[in-house]
């Protein structure tokens, strides 16, 4: 019998350790697949577009230039780009929290009226959905046509992230809480605003994570409802340098350069472009990330 135990014991723990060095080779290979193209691009934005060209850029920069960078820093309609996209992650991110948290709270306690229905009205949007021509008309028909509105308040609540924030309140806020804060004195208001917002941190952070990185990245609204160029988010600028290749030759020309040169600059630009657009969600998320594994987690899953 202890023979057997020892024989199982052993066993179990070769079985362990080949999964677990099966997981590592696994994500290894996942990492790297991730990680070497933001890498490749990083050092491709400073080396010489002749060697990443020549495929000389595999692991370290070759003929270190910023030329790239400083041709981004002198083209305007980037940085305005780079503005709009800030203030439509900024503004639109705090109209969604402002819908969603109170929503989610709402929902989440068993005492409100319809609530059953009200969740399957929401959760029916997930599924069906008027289309682009329909949505198109709406905004249309309410004035937000070219306006900065138009790229915030059609998605102010996402209905998946409505449904993560319920589920949060309810597994992680006590009913027996709130009937406390009650009976002395508060209502819902002030009980939302005392109570369950600092209890609410985690799933917070985790909303203003996917929602601000929604709006960061967000280009389609902006090519249906924006016509002005002025008011274009930066990944409509992007779009226009990368996927239509449209390199402004006011970008690169510099002084009697050759049209390879200005290609070559053009290229080394937009390396530098996708970085610059990079960095704010960068360095958002160390402050996020502590709160981030809870409030997804917790928000996930009813117990």
């Amino acid at each position: 019998m202890k023979i057997t135990e020892k024989h199982r014991k052993v066993s179990t723990s070769h079985s362990e350790r080949v999964f677990d060095m099966v997981n590592i080779v696994l994500m290894a290979v996942l990492v790297l697949v991730i990680a070497y193209p933001l890498y490749f691009v990083m050092i491709a934005s400073v080396s010489s577009p002749e060697a990443v060209n020549g495929g000389k850029v595999l692991l370290l920069p070759k003929e270190i230039t910023l030329l790239g960078y400083r041709k981004i820093l002198e083209y305007a309609p980037i940085w305005r780009g780079y503005l709009n996209s800030i203030f439509y992650t900024v503004v639109g991110t705090l109209i969604n929290l402002v819908v969603t948290i109170p929503a989610g709270y709402a929902l989440s306690r068993k005492q409100l009226f319809a609530r059953r229905p009200i969740m399957l009205l929401f959760t029916f949007t997930m599924f069906f959905g008027g289309g682009m021509i329909p949505t198109y008309l709406v905004v249309k028909k309410l004035g937000m046509l070219n306006t900065v509105w138009s790229m915030m308040l059609p998605g102010a609540c996402s209905v998946y992230n409505l449904i993560v924030t319920k589920t949060f309140m309810e597994n992680s806020i006590p009913l027996e809480l709130i009937d406390a804060a009650h009976i002395d004195g508060c209502n819902d208001f002030q009980a939302l605003r005392s109570l369950i917002l600092p209890l609410s941190k985690p799933i917070i952070a985790v909303m203003t994570m996917y929602y601000a990185i929604g709006h960061w990245n967000s280009y389609f609204d902006a090519l249906i409802y924006l016509e002005d160029a002025d008011k274009y988010p930066l990944q409509m600028v992007l779009r226009e340098l990368l996927l239509q290749n449209q390199v402004s030759s006011a970008m690169t020309s510099g002084g009697m350069a050759s049209i390879a040169e200005r290609a070559q600059t053009a290229e080394q630009m937009k390396y530098g472009i996708i970085i610059v657009a990079c960095i704010p969600m960068m360095l958002m998320f160390p402050f996020v990330v502590k709160h981030f594994k809870k409030g997804v987690m917790v928000g996930s899953i009813k117990s």
